[in-house]
């Protein structure tokens, strides 16, 4: 058994290392819905992309909870109960609702959203790493 935590955050942004996030988001693959990318666009920022075709913006939640981005889509309203009483031949869009969880590094924060086409893209910016140096002094008794 390596020395790696047994339950790792799904993805965890902000790292200076993306050969983990990449692990963590291959290994969340339980949770395959709704589909997600995270793009890098440059050394500080990035963007999470849900596809989230039916929902409003009025369906979903974005939440920062103890270090982790929480998204969450809920599907209320007309179309929800239209739904249920069609008959459907085949049903292959999904519409379930779903909790996304992403563990952000510390420094990052959530810079804007936005809903179009049914895709939520979410983008997070790093604060630039400042190395410090502080002097202990030593006292004399």
């Amino acid at each position: 058994m390596t020395g790696r935590n047994p339950d790792p955050p799904r993805v965890l942004l902000g790292l200076h290392r993306l050969e983990q996030l990449v692990d963590w988001t291959a290994k969340s693959g339980k949770e395959g819905y709704p589909a997600f990318d995270i793009e890098q666009t440059d050394e500080h920022r990035f963007c999470i992309t849900l596809a989230v075709a039916g929902f409003a913006e009025a369906d979903l939640s974005i939440t920062i909870e103890e270090g982790q981005l929480l998204v969450r889509g809920r599907q209320n309203g007309a179309s929800t109960q239209n739904a249920s009483t069609r008959e459907y031949l085949h049903r292959g869009i999904a519409s379930r609702q779903f909790q996304k969880r992403f563990g952000l590094a510390k420094g990052v924060e959530v810079a804007g959203a936005h809903l179009n086409n049914g895709l939520l893209t979410i983008r997070l910016e790093r604060q630039p790493y400042e190395s410090r140096v502080h002097k202990i002094t030593i006292e004399k008794k």
